[in-house]
């Protein structure tokens, strides 16, 4: 447990100072636009801060040299479904496929403000995924992870552009 502790805060150290922005604890003030929870099936409790907003009605902006690593996932999560794999192996090399994207994409970090906090709340529960489908010790378990991988893009593409 404590391993696994010690390499969430370093991965949230890097992406926090990895993207120039300082975290910012925000007020509890209720927010007039439309959020629904980042992640229904997560093991994690999420407070009202966890949900993703819209930005007035309207899709976030991703910078593109970071999109490019997103969309990038999107297709090989895409192309493993249309593949029909199914054993452990692949998943687990799925799984390092997302790692390096998701280790360029926070590395090319250069969005600011509240798209890129936004981004946070639905990058760092994708983040977990990738890592818990990497451990998966079974078919099902990664199966079951990789479903939750999927929900994650659809979610992504509510809120972002």
């Amino acid at each position: 447990m404590k391993k696994y502790l010690a390499i969430l805060i370093v991965v949230l150290m890097g992406i926090t100072y990895g993207c120039n922005n300082p975290v910012k604890e925000e007020n509890s003030e209720i927010s007039n636009t439309k959020s629904i929870p980042s992640s229904k099936e997560s093991e994690h409790q999420h407070t009202e801060s966890d949900s993703i907003e819209l930005n007035n009605g309207s899709k976030w902006k991703v910078v593109p040299e970071m999109m490019a690593h997103i969309r990038n996932m999107e297709s090989d999560i895409n192309r493993f479904v249309e593949a029909k794999h199914t054993e452990l192996k692949d998943f687990t090399q799925l799984a390092a496929s997302l790692q390096k994207n998701i280790d360029l994409l926070t590395s090319n970090c250069t969005m600011e403000g509240k798209a890129h906090d936004e981004l946070h709340k639905w990058l760092l529960p994708y983040i977990d995924m990738v890592d818990k489908l990497n451990k998966s010790k079974n078919n099902d378990e990664a199966l079951h992870t990789f479903e939750e991988i999927k929900a994650s893009y659809k979610l992504f593409n509510i809120y972002f552009e």
